[in-house]
């Protein structure tokens, strides 16, 4: 037997798990911005899962709306009918979204969401007459998903060492990072020169992210950067992504990341297609959405009549009831409005943290990295041997707090950063809480790199 296969650490029990040689805590409830396993330890969730808890766990409402829906109907084909719960929040969603940006197709993950918005664009260009259009523009740093033509469309050095060979061609850009890569302006010029390159008549879409997600530590662009996108992607019959799986439903402060940029006259920006995920559902039920320009769609309607796109999951009703009853929870607690002004406050905390190690703390919102390095002058990242937001994790997790780690985002291989992004409603008492834990895993962390260096 292999040694590392020897570590297992997960004894008596047959489930595959994502991590194969680390225990796991089983936990049993949450509540509130608090996660509890089955010794009774009680973990806060600075990061809400993965970037997904915004209304916090355990939320009665949410539980109520699920038994409700599940003593009506939980699933039907999408093919076949429609359904309450599924028309009600795309009403509700067209409400909330750029003027036209209103036909929402629901499906069950961010990455889905992602492989949908990807096929929409090539169908889209295929129907109206244009069929080179094949190349698709993204960033990096960036992510977009776990499918093979979303994660085509990311850039992680890892997975592209794995699944390289199984990945379509991507044109990748260059992301705004002001961290590391203050250079990269407000224009959007790599984006016109990407478009050039390829030849305007080959590209499908332009994928990106509106404020970076743990790819870049909630790196924000130049104010000006979405408005020259836009009319980038108009001069040139581009469609506009824009992926809001992380950053939608409130988590930057406003209800869409997007809505942080406005063009010269102070109006907002429209993409061609929103996705969303994570907040959209709160962790209640797996739910994505796409969110596409009618004007789309009413070309597909009018070509071949159906959007090939097939998923058992689309459209379910018990997915969407979660979905729905999450969002409404949101607009009846304020919490759009809570997360820009108690993010205020989560940033203020961080920002006052003091180590050696810290390079930089950015965010907006309820979205907050913090990001490490070896010299705070050259923004030297620590070797990736180091393994220090791994450690961080580690420590952080020993004394009650959940961080979401990301690495390699310096220059491909090295970078060590965490994110910061717990839900809502977390209280002021909370986020001293939450900071003083992260304060002091950092000190553990600091001790543990400084004992592997000793001979």
């Amino acid at each position: 037997m292999d040694e590392k296969a020897k570590n297992l650490d997960h004894p008596g029990s047959r489930v595959f798990y994502r991590k194969l040689n680390t225990a796991l805590p089983r936990i049993v409830r949450g509540s509130g911005v608090y996660l509890f396993d089955d010794s009774g330890k009680r973990y806060l969730d600075a990061c809400g899962g993965a970037m997904v808890c915004n209304i916090g766990h355990g939320v009665p409402e949410i539980a109520d709306a699920l038994a409700e829906q599940a003593r009506k109907v939980t699933y039907v084909n999408g093919t076949a009918f429609t359904n309450e719960p599924v028309e009600e929040l795309a009403d509700l969603l067209a409400t909330k979204t750029p003027a036209a940006v209103d036909r929402a197709y629901f499906l069950s993950s961010g990455s889905e969401a992602t492989e949908a918005a990807l096929k929409l664009a090539r169908q889209y260009h295929v129907e109206r007459g244009e069929p080179s259009r094949r190349t698709v523009i993204a960033q990096s740093p960036g992510y977009h998903g776990n499918t093979l033509f979303a994660l085509s469309a990311s850039a992680r050095g890892h997975y592209r060492t794995m699944f390289g060979p199984w990945l379509a061609d991507v044109t990748m850009i260059e992301a705004p990072y002001p961290y590391r890569n203050s250079e990269v302006v407000a224009d959007a010029s790599a984006l016109e020169a990407a478009i050039l390159q390829a030849g305007p008549e080959n590209v499908a879409a332009f994928i990106v992210e509106p404020i970076g997600g743990s790819s870049t530590g909630a790196s924000v662009p130049p104010r000006g950067y979405f408005a020259h996108v836009r009319e980038i992607c108009d001069r040139y019959g581009v469609l506009f992504i824009c992926d809001e799986v992380l950053t939608g439903a409130g988590r930057t402060g406003t209800y869409y990341g997007l809505e942080h940029f406005r063009d010269a006259a102070g109006a907002a920006i429209a993409p061609d297609v929103i996705t969303m995920g994570k907040g959209l559902n709160g962790g209640y039920a797996p739910l994505s959405a796409m969110i596409a320009k009618r004007s789309i769609v009413e070309t597909i309607a009018a070509g071949s009549g159906g959007f090939m796109h097939a998923q058992t999951y689309s459209h379910n009703p018990l997915a969407a009831a979660a979905g729905l009853a999450v969002q409404r929870y949101i607009d009846s607690h304020h919490l759009v409005e809570r997360a820009a002004r108690t993010g205020a406050q989560l940033g203020g905390a961080l920002k006052r943290m003091e180590h050696e190690l810290i390079g930089d703390v950015r965010g907006v919102g309820m979205l907050w990295a913090v990001e490490f390095v070896a010299d705070r002058e050259t923004k030297q990242p620590l070797h990736r041997e180091l393994k220090l937001a791994e450690t961080l994790v580690q420590c952080a997790k020993k004394r009650g707090l959940v961080l979401w780690p990301n690495v390699g985002h310096a220059d491909g291989t090295n970078g060590d950063l965490v994110m910061i992004a717990p839900p809502f409603t977390i209280e002021p008492a909370q986020i001293e809480e939450l900071v003083t834990l992260l304060q002091k895993s950092i000190g553990d962390t600091a001790d543990r790199l400084l004992a592997r260096r000793q001979p």
